[in-house]
């Protein structure tokens, strides 16, 4: 698993920069801060972007 650190990124957690590395694993990417070990994953990132939606969505259109 190769790890690439994104270059002047801030962790939201403890404000460092230059300190993310990301990866992917599962087909999911993974972003974390080598200094205090915070994670995020994109699938986490889509569950609380639904959760942001919840009882606000009156239908999905479909075209035939």
């Amino acid at each position: 698993m190769a790890k690439r650190f994104i270059a002047g990124a801030v962790c939201p957690h403890c404000q460092k920069t230059d300190t993310l590395a990301m990866w992917r694993e599962n087909n999911v990417d993974v972003v974390e801060c080598v200094k205090c070990g915070h994670q995020m994953r994109e699938a986490d990132k889509r569950l609380a972007d639904t959760h942001a939606w919840a009882g606000k969505i009156i239908g999905v259109f479909t075209p035939e």
